[in-house]
Formats: C-alpha cells, sequence, structure tokens
C-alpha cells in the first residue's frame, strides 16, 4: 500500500516537472521569437534611420547652398536697386534737360523760320531788283542787242553785259572811242542804281599775239586786255558810280567763247564783259 502510494507520488511529481518543463520551454521559445522579430525591426529601423540621416544631410547642403544663394541674390538684389535707382535718377534728370533743350530747339526753329522768311523775302527783292536792272539795259541797249554787237544774260543771281571790243575800242587801242563813250553811257544810269553788288568789268582777247609797233605799249594780249578794262572802270567811275563797287580784271586769250580758228570767232573772243556779282 505503502510502495503504491509512493509510486503513484513518484508519478505525480514526475508529470509535475514535465509540465513545468514545457511550459518553460513555450516562453523561452516566445521569447526568441519576440526576440528575432525585434531584431529584424532594429536591422529594419537601422537601415531607415541612416537612409533618412543620408536623406537630411542632402538636405542640410541643400539648405546651406540656398541659404548661400538667398544671400549673394539679397546682395545682388540691393546693387540691382543701386543701380536702377541711380539709373532712374539719371534718367529723370537726362529727361528733363532733354525737355529744356527741345523747348529751346522750338524757339530757336521759330527765330531761323523767322529769319529764313526775312532772307527769302530779301532775296525775292534782290532778284526783282536784279530782274529790273536786267530789264532795263535791254531796253537801254536794244539797238547794240539787235546788231548782235551786246548780249545781256541773268543766270543765278549774276547779270552780264557782254561787249564786242569792236564797239568800244579802235583795233589795237585801249583808248575808249566816241562811239564807245556812247554805249557805256546807256548803261551808266542804271548801274548808277546798283549797291548791293559788285562791278566787275573783265577784259579779253583773241589768241592773235601782238605784233608790230604795238608790242611797245602792250607786250602781250594781258596787257591789251587789262588797259581795256581799266579804261572802262575808270570811265564808270567819271561818271558817279562808286569806284569801291568797281573792279578791273584781264583774262587775255585764255577765256575764249568762240573758235579763235574763224575771222567770226575772234571777233566774239574780243570783248569786254560787265558782271554783276556778290560783293565780297
Amino acid at each position: 500500500m505503502c510502495r503504491r502510494l509512493f509510486v503513484f507520488l513518484c508519478c505525480g511529481l514526475f508529470m509535475l516537472s514535465a509540465s513545468g518543463c514545457l511550459v518553460a520551454e513555450s516562453r523561452y521559445l516566445k521569447k526568441v521569437e519576440e526576440a528575432d522579430a525585434l531584431s529584424k525591426d532594429l536591422a529594419t529601423l537601422q537601415q531607415t534611420y541612416k537612409k533618412l540621416s543620408s536623406e537630411n544631410a542632402d538636405l542640410q547642403n541643400r539648405f546651406k547652398r540656398l541659404t548661400e544663394d538667398t544671400a549673394i541674390l539679397s546682395d545682388d538684389k540691393k546693387q540691382l536697386e543701386n543701380i536702377l535707382r541711380a539709373k532712374s535718377d539719371t534718367l529723370s534728370k537726362n529727361i528733363a534737360e532733354l525737355r529744356q533743350q527741345v523747348a529751346d530747339m522750338r524757339v530757336e526753329n521759330k527765330r531761323l523760320a523767322d529769319d529764313i522768311a526775312e532772307l527769302q523775302k530779301a532775296k525775292e527783292e534782290k532778284v526783282k531788283e536784279l530782274s529790273g536792272t536786267y530789264e532795263k539795259l535791254l531796253s537801254n541797249m536794244k539797238n547794240e542787242i539787235a546788231k548782235g554787237q551786246v548780249t545781256i544774260s541773268e543766270l543765278k543771281g549774276k547779270l552780264t553785259v557782254n561787249m564786242e571790243a569792236a564797239i568800244l575800242f579802235d583795233s589795237g587801242k585801249a583808248d575808249i572811242k566816241e562811239e564807245g563813250f556812247e554805249i557805256l553811257d546807256k548803261m551808266v544810269e542804271t548801274l548808277k542804281n546798283v549797291t548791293d553788288k559788285a562791278i566787275r568789268i573783265e577784259g579779253h582777247t583773241d589768241n592773235i599775239q601782238i605784233s608790230g609797233v604795238l608790242i611797245r605799249t602792250f607786250p602781250t594780249n594781258w596787257e591789251l586786255s587789262a588797259a581795256r578794262a581799266i579804261n572802262v572802270a575808270k570811265f564808270l567811275q567819271q561818271q558817279g558810280i562808286d569806284p569801291a563797287n568797281l573792279s578791273a580784271t584781264a583774262f587775255a586769250e585764255h577765256k575764249p567763247v568762240a573758235d579763235n580758228s574763224t575771222k567770226e570767232g575772234r571777233a566774239g573772243n574780243r570783248r569786254i564783259e560787265i558782271t554783276l556779282v556778290a560783293k565780297d
């Protein structure tokens, strides 16, 4: 009886011991599983942390660069604002100066327009006066013009009376003959009224050289053409024309108006030209 009880107790104790061992093992395995899961979570978290740390460093660098760029842009903005302010001030000053210049230019243009109008009016008066002189000379010398001994032309404010030397001088002479005085007299009154023009007397010859006894008086055509022009100028002065308006010029044979190879051409080249020109 006692032995059975002992066996029974031993069996009971064994069963209790085995049951305890099973419970402890089950708890251990569970803890192991939990530890493995935590290890995996830790590894994942470490990878995530590493990735986030890298991203954070990159963001920090980007933030730093952006901060530096912002500072530079801020400085550039201030510089640009200063430059623009200076340019604005300069432009405002320039605009004000240009407006004043425009106003001054308008005044100047109006003055010039008035001056031009006055000059145009004066020019028209001078042209009218010159045309009047031209008409008077034409009327006074119509007989000589009809004979072809005198031509009168008016071009660009220049009036020219062209007279063949033969109607004023004998051949090879520089003294004005009586018929020449009469012809010049027809111009005197008209020329006296010309005060705003210079009266230029030009002496011209043909290309036949001086020969014979005339050489003693006129070695060349220069002397002959000069003497004739001077004698005409002296006569006009004697008739009351202001000598300050008179000048005598010699061209000899060097400004022909016709062909010297013909008799008629040489006659045309032997001439006295009285020209009304602008005063110097």
